[in-house]
């Protein structure tokens, strides 16, 4: 993305939109479409007139990839990083969840750890937009 910002977006338009990142100049986006071909999991919504996108095809990535690897590599790495964030961010989700069903089901007190872990992560989800720069 050479210049200007944009959003990332779930479910854009939908009842259960949800704000997944910002984005700003440089930053990479739809890089595992030309790897995996699969459906888009997000839409990305300029927010500034002068955003402008640059579309990669994929004949375009694989002659990028003869001719710059080490760039490549770099955009590999980086989908490695936000891959990795994503799973901590769920398998935390998960045992915070997990922790809270058998703090309910055993009657005990929710620990103030618990309690700080679902505050993390509910000011994490809320303010996903505004954290990640990918």
């Amino acid at each position: 993305m050479p210049g200007g910002r944009a959003r990332v977006y779930h479910d854009y338009g939908g009842p259960d939109e949800k704000l997944i990142a910002e984005l700003y100049s440089n930053n990479v986006f739809g890089e595992m479409g030309l790897l995996d071909h699969a459906p888009r999991s997000a839409t990305v919504v300029a927010l500034e007139d002068n955003t402008t996108v640059m579309t990669v095809t994929e004949e375009d990535f694989h002659a990028y990839f003869e001719e710059n690897p080490v760039e490549v590599l770099e955009i590999v790495k980086q989908m490695c990083h936000n891959l990795r964030k994503t799973t901590n961010s769920y398998i935390e989700a998960c045992h915070t969840v997990y922790d809270t069903v058998e703090v309910k089901k055993s009657g005990a007190k929710k620990s103030k750890s618990l309690l700080d872990r679902i505050n993390k992560l509910c000011e994490f989800y809320s303010k996903a937009g505004t954290q990640q720069h990918f």
